[in-house]
């Protein structure tokens, strides 16, 4: 795994993030180091829909990167046994994910289809992911993703989301900041690098709090949903249709 130093020098000018091929080759570094139980995330959606989904299943994974998700998939569902679309604007990401299946002998288990996840075409699927994506379109486009996530879905079929939150309460929202800081140092980030990495997501990753996306959930129509872990501002959901 190659280490993230894309913000160790300090630069004239913070051009806004972008999911491109220097990000793409530093990317598992990075979102373990940046992302808190980044890791549990993956290992349990992957569980949740092998416990839910049957054989034949079809899944969609809006916003794949580096396929984490395929991998752990793989690793607990047979060959043959799923469908997963992989959606990705990045075609360096898409390429890594690719070459990781291919690696284990997967690739067939899995379509990667280069396109911006709210005009792709979704056909009827018993899951979706969307792993700390939707904070990265606009907010305006992610009533209408939503909807068309619940409206593919399957009776039964489960929607799997995680986002970066903000907290409406000024001091909470400053110590949760404080405490997410504090777990980039603790991963070796230095000041230098946290402040750059703050200013390039500037507008690029826009966050909502926690009761934006729960109204949103019920506007939907999703029957049901839980916010099943937390970590400060870091949140992830299950919906069912």
């Amino acid at each position: 795994m190659k280490k993230d130093r894309l913000y160790r020098n300090r630069k004239t000018q913070v051009p806004p993030f972008e999911f491109n091929a220097a990000v793409a080759d530093v990317f598992d570094d990075m979102i373990h180091r940046s992302v808190p139980l980044y890791a549990e995330i993956i290992r349990r959606q992957a569980q949740i829909i092998a416990h839910t989904c049957g054989r034949g299943a079809r899944i969609y994974d809006l916003g794949c990167s580096t396929g984490n998700l395929a991998k752990a998939l793989c690793d607990r569902m047979p060959a043959g046994t799923f469908e997963l679309i992989a959606v990705d604007t990045s075609q360096p990401m898409l390429d890594l994910s690719l070459q990781r299946l291919e690696a284990i002998g997967r690739a067939a288990d899995v379509t990667h289809v280069n396109a911006d996840i709210r005009r792709v075409a979704m056909e009827p699927a018993n899951a979706v992911a969307a792993n700390f994506t939707l904070q990265f379109i606009p907010p305006a486009d992610r009533d209408t993703l939503l909807q068309r996530c619940r409206d593919i879905l399957v009776p039964g079929g489960v929607l799997l989301f995680s986002e970066k939150t903000v907290h409406p309460d000024p001091e909470l929202s400053e110590l949760q900041v404080d405490f997410y800081y504090r777990f980039k140092r603790e991963n070796g980030y230095s000041e230098l690098e946290i402040s750059q990495k703050r200013e390039a997501l500037e507008n690029v990753l826009v966050p909502e709090t926690v009761a934006v996306h729960q109204d949103r959930l019920r506007r939907c129509g999703f029957t049901g949903s839980d916010l099943w872990l937390k970590w400060f501002n870091f949140c992830s959901w299950i919906c069912k249709r």
